[in-house]
């Protein structure tokens, strides 16, 4: 079989062979995310793909668009956790929206492009943070200088006398040699005086002492808010903040201690030396080839007649979803910062679609999203796995919170399960809202343990600093209220 002719390009760059592999996605998802495994592969892939696009020779690199994923199923299963913890492993600028949240234009209510503003603020924020962490050693060195300056100020002219200047050379001809002198030894003893605090200040032996430090107020006006429809106003709002960041700002002095005034004048140093041009166009170029967008709630705006054609009374759903697909297509967004592609950003919807159905939104953005995946209702075993399994399990909140005050909180294994056995139950009579039944029914069974632990400890309650949790009272604890259906929807 023949295969159509590809344009004729550059070598291909391979993919580093340090970065993390579908398979290794998915085990790090694996450490925080019981189950799910449809979800964590097309994820895993779309995350990959991104990379082998990157790669590929600059003729089709522009052509591969991304896979946008839309994820169904009940709450609580774990498909805002997916995405973010996504972001996270691919150190990616990452939002979450709600869909609800937006309005057609012409509504009062926040424009579909805002999320892409909000990404962009946030690409802002973490290339801004790298780059802090770049040339924080070199600020913590220009804030010593700053510091000692401040605490023994250096001798007037040390810089310019370092080498013969005019005003020694005079002195020389004129035969003033024991001024020069004195002058060197001023100078001298100065040195060795500054090296001695700086090396008490590295010890950080003066910490608690107190400096007079002059720092810089808010600028004239303070604080800005703008009243007005959300959407519109939030940009003037940020406009106007912008023209007031611009303006001469106050200086005020204060007294602050050496630790105090550290913290301060190292913020000062570490803005002097990023270049936020640079920050800035680097921030763009992330939000446009790896910025992630997690809508959720996205089939609160799929109402059941789009899909056949009818009019609901709710006609701004049809409208969102109309100002939504050229995002999601792919259109250029103006920021403050400048103007964003969003071609290749990826995105990814979820929805429980209760009541409508992923058909029922409007065939063109049914379209940009053609990875569906189904997310499976948690079982009995799925809970227990979620208790014990996860690196920020509940239990091993709790038992770190409990550390705090000494305790040593243990659950046994029978206990787990019966915990596990209870949401199960209470998720399938009340309602089905997934791993956060458990955060409901722990807090219940805790909540006299949490309330009373420092009485506890002092009156001798508490026997050897040790709380084990079985089953019994697990049972005791919440059986009434798991019996009582009417009591759990309102308790559990």
């Amino acid at each position: 079989m023949t295969q159509p002719d590809e344009p004729q390009a550059s070598p291909v760059k391979l993919i580093d062979k340090e970065q993390l592999t579908p398979t290794q996605i998915v085990e790090q998802l694996d450490k925080y995310i019981i189950g799910q495994k449809d979800a964590k592969k097309s994820v895993a892939i779309a995350l990959r793909n991104r990379l082998r696009r990157q790669n590929v020779s600059e003729e089709l690199r522009d052509e591969i668009m991304p896979n946008n994923i839309i994820m169904i199923g009940p709450t609580g299963v774990g498909k805002t956790e997916i995405a973010r913890r996504l972001a996270k492993l691919a150190r990616a600028p990452f939002v979450k929206v709600e869909a609800s949240k937006f309005t057609e234009v012409g509504y009062v209510g926040r424009d579909v492009e805002s999320m892409i503003r909000d990404l962009v603020e946030q690409s802002v924020a973490m290339v801004r943070s790298e780059k802090s962490e770049e040339v924080r050693e070199k600020a913590a060195l220009l804030v010593e200088e700053r510091l000692l300056d401040i605490l023994l100020p250096p001798v007037s002219g040390v810089e310019e006398l370092d080498h013969a200047s005019e005003e020694e050379e005079a002195l020389v001809v004129s035969g003033e040699e024991e001024l020069i002198e004195e002058k060197n030894l001023e100078r001298e003893v100065n040195r060795k005086s500054r090296q001695k605090m700086l090396e008490r200040l590295r010890a950080g032996r003066m910490e608690d002492r107190q400096i007079e430090l002059e720092i810089s107020g808010d600028g004239p006006g303070g604080m800005m808010q703008i009243f007005g429809p959300l959407g519109q106003m939030e940009e003037i709002g940020g406009i106007m903040q912008d023209l007031m960041s611009g303006m001469p700002k106050k200086k005020k002095k204060r007294r602050l201690t050496i630790a105090e005034a550290r913290k301060l004048l190292e913020q000062e140093e570490v803005q002097k030396l990023i270049d936020m041009d640079a920050v800035v166009k680097e921030a763009l170029r992330k939000v446009e080839e790896s910025g992630i967008v997690f809508i959720d709630e996205i089939d609160k705006i799929a109402a059941p007649t789009t899909g056949a054609g009818g009019k609901g009374p709710d006609v701004s759903r049809e409208g969102v979803q109309r100002d939504l697909l050229p995002i999601v297509e792919g259109s250029a967004v103006s920021t403050k910062y400048g103007v964003v592609k969003t071609d290749h950003v990826l995105f990814i919807a979820s929805g429980a679609f209760h009541v409508a159905r992923p058909s029922d939104l409007i065939p063109e953005l049914q379209g940009r999203f053609p990875i569906r995946v189904e997310l499976k209702s948690l079982t009995e075993e799925d809970f227990y796995l979620i208790l014990t399994q996860p690196r920020n399990a509940l239990i091993k909140q709790y038992r770190a919170m409990l550390r705090t005050e000494q305790i040593d909180l243990e659950f046994t294994d029978e206990s787990i399960r019966e915990i596990a056995r209870t949401a199960a139950k209470v998720n399938e009579t009340v309602e089905n809202i997934g791993a956060r039944r458990l955060h409901t029914i722990l807090t219940n069974l805790l909540e006299e343990l949490m309330f009373g632990v420092p009485e506890m400890l002092t009156d001798g309650r508490i026997a050897g600093n040790r709380v084990v949790i079985d089953a019994d009272q697990v049972r005791e604890k919440l059986g009434k209220v798991v019996a009582d259906r009417d009591l759990s929807q309102y308790i559990l």
